[in-house]
């Protein structure tokens, strides 16, 4: 608002009094100017319009508001005053709310203040509480569309119903597929290896397979093919132990007992090298366990790898002097056959069809099992290591597995054996058969008088020992198995003392040959009338 007061009377010339007020809060300021300066103010306020510069302080409106319950239903605001009217499925809604400055885009005709056709009626004004007024309702209706009859659960099922019959079906045509795949595979072994009839004819039963194997030229086991029929014609009957390794099951081939060791996949390096040990040629010994055969097995969720071997019912030696005592011809017989076993691994066999020289690296009471004569097979061949003589070089598979610590020679356990020896190796499998023959002459039952079963070093560390723990004891402090003065009363037993010590030498070299232990032993059985 502008306001001129003209006072007459007044030399020179006519004053005017000019007030400019923006706004109900006060805010202006009033200035008095002389006509002659009048063309000069007009210049100026013409000029700060062009430049869009206005007085610093924005206009203030007040306008009636819908929502806003905590001011009374009012609001403030430096733009427009906004009335809106729409019309939702026969419903009237009445919006009034302030619209600031900013969002009155564009110049002269705002998006907010836009009616739609039919629909909704809007207004904006620019006084205060203008829009307190009433505005026509629009002749159309907003539709809400009405929500599905779909609940849920039936939405579920309508998903879950065709997914489901669409697992169903890939199942089917997956095990058709493997069913297929598998007879095809049992067609193709008939059909390429002849051998397959030679070797399992219907009337052959598993001892008749033995006999083949032990006869056979090479001595190198079953071909491949005749390996894979039996191994996938075995019924697995119980399970019989488990270790590190995986799970050994009791299982039947045709009328007899196998056993068969199912090595978990993460062990396939374990799997793949005891297989190929067991199948050198010239190995097979009637006290090294007897390997019938090795195949993998997809059962439809994971790759088993079995090897099959024969089944011996007393299990382990560990398990056997848990359960049972020996006489003295029962030590004996015991003592000798796993000397007999590990002299033979031992042995390289020159010729055309020879044999490697082999050491074990994990001889314990649980590796060596009982057969029903009373005579040990020496078993877990995983570990072994094969010697060249051709080229003087040691075949050491990449395995992360490492020996059992309770068992490890001085040498292996302070790390100064020399792993470029073949010697080394077989003077090490030394200590640990005399460790087994401790365990053996501790169940010697003489006079009615026995020791209850214990594990060598028992007394001397925990039952599941560290490598730094066992150093302590073998390396530095130089200790071994307790060895009785009542055994002197016995000349089996003392014998056996005796080697055992010649057995635990500190220094590997001066330790007591496989050879030699088998012939110490194959004297005192005959002193003791022992038949073997």
């Amino acid at each position: 608002a502008l306001r001129l007061d003209a006072s007459y009377g007044r030399a020179p010339g006519i004053r005017l009094s000019v007030w400019v007020a923006r706004g109900r809060a006060g805010c202006g300021r009033c200035a008095a100017i002389t006509m002659a300066e009048l063309p000069a103010f007009f210049f100026i306020a013409f000029s700060l319009l062009l430049l869009g510069v206005g007085p610093s302080c924005a206009l203030e409106l007040t306008c009636m508001c819908s929502n806003c319950v905590q001011s009374n239903y009012t609001c403030v605001t430096d733009g427009a005053c906004m009335v809106s009217i729409s019309n939702v499925d026969g419903k009237e809604y009445h919006l009034r709310a302030c619209i600031s400055h900013d969002y009155l885009v564009p110049p002269g005709k705002p998006f907010y203040c836009l009616s739609s056709e039919d629909i909704r009626n809007t207004h904006c004004c620019y006084t205060d509480y203008c829009n307190k007024i009433d505005v026509g309702v629009p002749t159309g209706q907003i539709t809400v569309d009405s929500p599905s009859g779909w609940g849920p659960v039936e939405l579920v099922a309508v998903i879950a119903i065709p997914v489901f019959l669409l697992c169903v079906i890939l199942i089917v045509v997956v095990l058709f597929h493997c069913h297929q795949r598998v007879y095809h595979n049992r067609q193709r072994l008939d059909l390429e290896d002849p051998s397959c009839e030679m070797y399992l004819a219907k009337d052959k039963t598993l001892p008749d397979l033995v006999y083949d194997l032990s006869t056979s030229g090479s001595g190198s086991g079953l071909p491949l093919f005749v390996q894979r029929t039996v191994a996938r014609t075995i019924v697995l009957q119980e399970i019989i132990g488990k270790g590190r390794f995986g799970e050994v099951w009791r299982g039947k081939w045709r009328g007899g007992d196998v056993a068969v060791k199912i090595f978990s996949s993460r062990e396939e390096r374990s799997w793949f090298r005891e297989a190929e040990i067991y199948q050198t040629v010239m190995l097979r010994h009637e006290n090294i366990l007897g390997f019938i055969a090795a195949d993998n097995k997809d059962n439809g969720t994971w790759t088993q790898l079995w090897l099959v071997s024969d089944y011996h019912e007393h299990g382990s030696l560990f398990d056997y002097l848990n359960r049972y005592t020996v006489t003295i011809e029962g030590m004996i017989k015991l003592a000798l056959s796993a000397a007999s076993g590990l002299a033979h691994l031992h042995m390289e066999i020159v010729g055309t069809q020879g044999k490697p020289g082999i050491a074990h690296r994990d001889l314990k009471s649980k590796n060596i099992l009982v057969k029903k004569n009373g005579m040990c097979a020496i078993a877990d061949l995983g570990l072994a290591v094969r010697h060249d003589s051709a080229t003087d070089t040691i075949d050491i598979a990449p395995n992360q597995r490492v020996g059992t610590k309770r068992y490890m020679a001085p040498e292996v356990l302070d790390e100064t054996i020399n792993m470029k020896h073949f010697d080394s190796f077989k003077c090490a499998d030394i200590y640990a058969l005399g460790l087994v023959y401790w365990e053996i002459a501790r169940r010697c039952s003489t006079g009615g008088f026995h020791e209850e079963y214990q594990l060598p070093f028992y007394d001397l560390v925990p039952s599941d020992p560290s490598i730094e723990e066992m150093r302590k004891v073998v390396c530095d402090q130089k200790l071994r198995p307790n060895i009785p003065n009542w055994w002197q009363s016995y000349e089996a037993l003392r014998v056996m003392g005796k080697m055992m010590r010649e057995c635990w030498y500190a220094n590997g070299a001066a330790r007591l040959t496989a050879l030699r232990i088998k012939k110490t032993l194959s004297q005192l059985s005959i002193q003791e009338d022992v038949k073997i």
